[in-house]
């Protein structure tokens, strides 16, 4: 059991004592500094903070107790309840608010919750601004409001839809074509929130959809992340219901993935570069992903005249480099797709309608659409370091012994060969090197992954 502090949010497991697990005392304590921080940013009468929820066990008494702090700071809470990552970020935008909370796990099994704490934009915090909230909760520096300051909560269940309606005024979305495709879809919502908000998006596009594991009761029925092994279910259904294909997300909605008319996995990867090979047909431009993610992106922005870029680990990070290079698609290898015309959050909504409307226009099938780019395969692997291993000198020493190859270190250090790549980069919490490879076959990532371990071994003396 344990509890996570990081800018990015606090995350941790139900239960258990306070400061080592997510307690009732911890989400009070850091949505107090949240909500100071949210007062820090401008000096003005009132405030107004959004906050929504995906369906974990937990997720009610959490946002009782964070709404309810929020009141507590004088702070208005617009409370969406049962939702998604992107909406919650969509509703921040459009009720000009001054923050919002998500309360979510994202993949991560029941046990676990989390705040994800966003800026006015609607866009996750910087470091500088998660630091910042960290700090307020070290110091305990927290004023509460006089009983005639108290802040009032109001609920709106109109968001999901709102945010649908939002998706089909983009210029990309065909309906038209969709429509007229009648596809019929398989939708896994994991029990949580998507199981509500993607068959409404399919019926608001004129597809049919076929429900699995979509009660938002928490229950997850697999473990919640959208990856092969956990897919079994989706896989047959798809088969025997004679479907197009099949939907997968997490619990809040943000990551995407899609098992083609065969029952065979699309892949995680490849969800990103199909949606931004019709983006970038239709409005040409440049392209964004993290280090670890396929280069299968950058096959398709090269060949349709972007430049691609790879921005360091972590959303915040990708979308900061999407709003340097002007990038018209991006997002992350794990299924995140960031379409800066509807929002700078990663958001699977969008990304469905997008991948609907390029199937419906090109009258393809999944596996026929897959087979149009570069097949590459993945490795991904750790290695545990003792703690007075130096990990900075061993990423040095990596960078140096292959100094002669395209060596990018904004994010440890990656190695980029003519047909595969290495990625290494340090755990920011314990003694670990997390190494990633890409290469045309599973065999040839993978030793790859074990050659450089060995390399790793070599260098640390261990």
């Amino acid at each position: 059991m344990t509890l996570i502090k990081s800018i990015s949010g606090i995350r941790g497991t139900i239960g258990g004592t306070q400061g080592d697990n997510l307690t009732p005392i911890d989400a009070v304590m850091y949505a107090a500094s949240y909500g100071t921080w949210v007062k820090q940013q401008r000096d003005k009468k009132e405030y107004k903070v959004v906050v929504g929820r995906d369906a974990r066990i937990s997720g009610s008494m959490v946002q009782q107790l964070v709404m309810n702090t929020l009141v507590g700071m004088g702070i208005d809470v617009i409370d969406l309840d049962l939702s998604t990552t992107p909406t919650v970020e969509m509703a921040v935008m459009m009720e000009h608010a001054d923050g919002g909370i998500i309360l979510t796990a994202s993949h991560n099994p029941k046990q676990w919750n989390a705040l994800k704490l966003l800026n006015n934009k609607g866009e996750f915090l910087n470091a500088a601004a998660g630091q910042e909230i960290l700090d307020i909760a070290a110091a305990a520096d927290i004023n509460f409001a006089e009983v005639d300051d108290l802040g009032e909560i109001s609920r709106n269940d109109a968001y999901i839809d709102l945010h649908i309606d939002e998706i089909l005024q983009l210029d990309l979305v065909n309906k038209e074509a969709i429509e007229k495709a009648n596809f019929k879809v398989v939708v896994d919502g994991v029990n949580s929130t998507g199981g509500i908000a993607i068959p409404l998006l399919l019926n608001a596009l004129g597809v049919e959809p076929v429900k699995l594991h979509c009660t938002p009761n928490g229950e997850f029925p697999h473990n919640p992340e959208p990856l092969k092994e956990h897919l079994g279910d989706l896989m047959k259904m798809v088969v025997d219901e004679n479907a197009d294909f099949g939907i997968v997300v997490d619990p809040d909605v943000d990551r995407l993935a899609f098992v083609d008319e065969k029952g065979e996995m699309f892949g995680e990867e490849y969800t990103l570069v199909a949606v931004a090979d019709y983006v970038l047909q239709n409005t040409p431009g440049n392209t964004v992903s993290n280090m670890s993610s396929s280069r299968a992106l950058r096959d398709v922005t090269q060949k349709l005249g972007g430049t691609y870029t790879a921005s360091a680990v972590g959303e915040v990070n990708v979308v900061q480099t999407m709003k340097d290079t002007k990038a018209v698609i991006g997002g992350e290898g794990n299924g995140g797709i960031i379409y800066p015309e509807l929002h700078y959050g990663r958001d699977s909504l969008v990304g469905v309608a997008l991948f609907l409307s390029y199937l419906a226009e090109i009258k393809t099938s999944v596996s026929s659409l897959k087979k149009q780019y570069t097949l590459y395969f993945m490795s991904k692997k750790k290695i545990q370091l003792t703690p007075e291993i130096d990990v900075d000198a061993i990423l040095k020493g990596m960078e140096e012994r292959y100094a002669a190859e395209e060596i990018n270190t904004v994010d440890g250090v990656k190695i980029d060969f003519d047909e595969y790549w290495i990625h290494l980069r340090k755990s920011n919490t314990e003694p670990i090197i997390r190494i990633y490879t890409e290469a045309q076959s599973q065999e040839k990532a993978d030793s790859l992954a074990d050659g450089i371990i060995k390399e790793i071994k070599e260098i640390a003396g261990i």
